[in-house]
């Protein structure tokens, strides 16, 4: 059941589910099946959300996540980490450690993405009490970086014509000791909004990215290949024109779909429309990709001054593809104009 200081956090917290459509963002993606398909994703974190805000106990919370869909699960898990998050961050508590220690376990991808969502409601001098102790975890600490790829999401969801539109850059947070590394996360988070903004249109993507400047869009185009990857929202046909569109950033949109479909490999359910982004962006299929990820996995040590392991895990993922990428045929590697009119990206 809910308590009545919990309903009055749902009232007061709590978007309408259509406040995250497309049309009320005022996106200028053109409604359809699969704007429908990528608008439910962000309902669902909703939902997640508002159970996890106003529930008496954490057993209510669990039960209602256990109702919804396989394929939607890992975005209630977002929300509900999200409310815990806050929750904890502003009063006392481990209900995020115990979530994460528990069913969400699986979930651990989407999980921080979810204390990203808090950590753009909450103050910063709080946000050093969003992270939970899990030690144990094999992706304690190095995917907390998803935090802040999760925040920069958020912000360009919600507040689009500052972070999309006059590309704000964030100030420097000393995340895991590297405060230099903080924009480059959020965005990686910037790019998978893309890919919602734009719902899922190649060449809508390409020309989003491309208006940023050049030394960021490496990291956009991870974030949109991890969202084309997990999310759908595409055909075959439009993630072969976006791969086409990404030029020199093909292996940073393949290093988006490898993380992409780590995560649902690992939270156990592998939906057909990630198994079809993982062969378009990657030319692997999903067993593949998972033994890309596990091979050039780190440990979560850092050496000092060094950049943190999550970015060197990154860079082996982009390593591998960039040398698949030089070995291909000069039709599919060629900069400049696609044969779909777009300008494709010039990353390094």
């Amino acid at each position: 059941m809910p308590t009545a200081l919990g309903s009055v956090r749902r009232f007061v917290m709590t978007p309408k589910l259509v406040d995250v459509t497309f049309a009320k963002r005022g996106f200028p993606a053109v409604p359809s099946a699969a704007t429908q398909r990528l608008e439910a994703i962000p309902q669902a974190v909703i939902c997640g959300f508002e159970w996890g805000i106003d529930a008496r106990d954490q057993w209510e919370v669990e039960r209602r996540l256990n109702l919804v869909d396989r394929e939607q699960l890992g975005f209630a898990y977002e929300g509900a980490t999200m409310a815990f998050t806050i929750l904890d961050a502003t009063g006392r508590g481990h209900r995020t450690r115990d979530l994460l220690r528990g069913p969400g376990r699986p979930h651990i991808f989407l999980a921080y993405i979810g204390m990203g969502f808090a950590m753009a409601r909450l103050p910063r001098p709080v946000w050093k009490k969003v992270l939970p102790d899990l030690t144990g975890d094999p992706y304690y600490p190095v995917m907390s970086w998803l935090a802040v790829d999760g925040y920069g999401f958020d912000r360009a969801y919600f507040d689009t014509g500052r972070w999309v539109d006059e590309q704000r850059v964030p100030k420097p947070y000393p995340w895991a000791g590297a405060p230099d590394y903080f924009p480059r996360a959020v965005d990686q988070g910037i790019g998978r909004a893309l890919w919602f903004i734009c719902g899922g249109s190649a060449p809508d993507v390409a020309a989003a990215a491309g208006r940023f400047a050049s030394h960021r869009q490496a990291d956009l185009w991870s974030g949109i290949g991890l969202a084309a990857t997990f999310a759908g929202g595409c055909d075959a046909d439009g993630l072969a024109a976006l791969r086409r569109a990404a030029g020199g950033c093909g292996p940073d949109l393949a290093l988006g779909a490898v993380f992409a479909v780590k995560a649902r490999a690992y939270a156990g359910f592998v939906p057909d429309h990630t198994q079809v982004a993982c062969l378009a962006l990657t030319d692997a299929s999903v067993d593949k990709a998972v033994k890309v990820a596990d091979d050039t996995a780190v440990s979560s040590a850092p050496e000092p001054g060094s950049e943190p392991p999550y970015e060197t895990w990154r860079q082996r993922i982009r390593a591998h593809f960039a040398a698949d990428l030089s070995a291909q045929p000069t039709r599919i590697r060629q900069h400049g104009r696609s044969r779909n009119g777009y300008r494709a990206a010039q990353c390094k």
